[in-house]
């Protein structure tokens, strides 16, 4: 599922402004709308950047663009916008919203949280 062209409009703006291409050697820009495509798609599956199906531009200036952007601070601003505009269209509740998702497992045989038993002494 690719930008649609409202989304687009939203974050057209944001993106030009981080591509100022002055140098007129070489290949040709691709496009910042499919190369953001490619990188919501990364995003979106979970799939590693080699498997970027053939309808976007390569992994490679997927993976670097993603890079610059996110380095540029222009990618969290990407973020923002798209949430606004999921929440302008009641499509996001921010009261489920998640601040921390991480967590820590035990490893097997760890000592629990209370502490070791009082009839066990301490080990040798």
């Amino acid at each position: 599922m690719d930008l649609t062209d409202k989304q687009w409009k939203r974050l057209e703006p944001i993106i030009l402004q981080s591509v100022c291409k002055k140098d007129t050697r070489g290949r040709k820009p691709r496009d910042p709308r499919e190369v953001l495509n490619g990188i919501l798609w990364v995003l979106r599956t979970g799939a590693p950047w080699k498997d970027l199906p053939d309808r976007y531009p390569s992994p490679q200036t997927c993976h670097r663009r993603f890079q610059h952007w996110t380095k540029a601070g222009v990618f969290w601003r990407i973020i923002e916008e798209l949430a606004a505009d999921l929440q302008e269209r009641g499509r996001i509740d921010l009261r489920e919203a998640f601040i921390d998702g991480s967590f820590v497992s035990a490893k097997k045989g760890a000592m629990q949280s209370g502490g070791q038993n009082g009839a066990k002494g301490a080990g040798s």
